[in-house]
């Protein structure tokens, strides 16, 4: 059987397609209509609070019968440091008093770890979502034992062929490889060691060559030829996030939507000045003052998280998105403004088409 069969026999799908879990972007709606089409649909709970949870995945299984993946953040504890949370919230106090509003005193803790969260490991363990993806790193052992106890496929992301490894070794079933071109946070276990930023391509290339479970890349595709090129990779599927943001049925607000369509969609940076982890978006004055020469580091996740939402709030008030979080990959320009099962289709006639 080949690598593709096994992922989509695996998954119950009908199609090598995933549209990237996204959270705060993904939509019960969204991820339905690519489920519906043959294809795995996704939301991301890693922002939302249990209850929160609950109804996101009822709301899905109610607009579809076909399976649809679930994914959590796996990231460790979050790691309070004073000294570098005042720093940063004191380099920012310039873009605060710039949109007419005072650097908060504090920052809170906005996003608890999936490692932390046993109500919500509860919570999937009843549900069962037909898939269930980590982001970040891995639950614990005795955890992942449970979900594959109850049945449930397992997918996790690894930026390097050591992650995949780890990955491997946890009995997980799909390694979803993903490229430095990928759009919005890279899924670093370690977001403090060296990132060799490996391409797509090049990532893909190394993991198929070293683990017998299906392989699906992340990063940069675009379109059906791009799948194409990573299924003859090896790969068993590809997954695709930016491709979906400018659909109706995602979140993406009018700022987004329209900085996507924007010559500024060719301007992507990785930056940790939004959130504290990497992450790749559409350039903006927040990422820029974080590199500004001399700049202090900024402070962990996802506290970077709560001043860039405060940020992003006041700027907000007076029509400006400096400080929004649209998060894209380096294939943004290509983003087409279709139907979620309509650009599903076109993807399957692209991946068809040779020359």
């Amino acid at each position: 059987m080949s690598t593709i069969a096994r992922f989509t026999e695996l998954l119950g799908v009908d199609h090598p397609l995933v549209q990237a879990p996204m959270a705060g972007v993904s939509t019960p709606d969204l991820a339905a209509a690519v489920s519906n089409a043959g294809a795995l649909g996704s939301i991301g709970i890693g922002a939302s609070s249990v209850a929160q949870a609950r109804e996101m995945i009822a709301a899905t299984r109610a607009r579809t019968d076909r399976p649809f993946n679930v994914n959590v953040f796996c990231h460790p504890a979050a790691a309070r440091d004073a000294e570098r949370e005042t720093a940063w919230l004191a380099h920012l106090a310039p873009l605060f008093e710039e949109f007419g509003a005072k650097a908060p005193e504090s920052l809170r803790e906005i996003y608890r770890s999936h490692l932390d969260d046993e109500e919500a490991y509860r919570l999937l363990l009843e549900v069962k979502p037909p898939v269930v993806s980590f982001h970040f790193g891995l639950p614990p052992a005795e955890w992942l034992a449970a979900y594959r106890a109850a049945g449930i496929p397992m997918m996790a992301t690894a930026t390097n062929p050591e992650e995949a490894a780890r990955i491997d070794a946890a009995g997980i079933d799909v390694i979803v490889a993903q490229g430095i071109e990928a759009g919005g946070h890279r899924g670093m276990f370690d977001p403090e060691a060296h990132d060799s930023a490996l391409s797509t391509f090049v990532l893909v290339s190394q993991i198929v060559r070293r683990t017998s479970r299906p392989v699906v890349a992340a990063g940069g595709i675009m379109d059906g030829s791009g799948v194409r090129g990573m299924l003859a990779l090896g790969a068993a599927a590809a997954q695709l996030g930016t491709a979906f943001v400018l659909c109706p049925e995602s979140a993406a607000d009018a700022t987004y939507r329209a900085a996507l369509r924007s010559a500024r969609a060719h301007d992507t940076r990785l930056t940790s000045a939004i959130s504290g982890r990497p992450a790749r978006g559409i350039s903006n004055r927040l990422m820029l003052h974080g590199q500004v020469v001399g700049s202090p580091p900024a402070c962990g996740y996802p506290m970077a998280y709560d001043a860039a939402k405060q940020l992003h709030a006041a700027a907000a008030a007076g029509g400006s998105d400096a400080a929004a979080a649209q998060w894209a990959g380096q294939g943004a320009p290509l983003a087409r403004e279709r139907p979620a099962a309509a650009l599903v289709v076109d993807l399957l006639n692209e991946m068809r088409t040779v020359g």
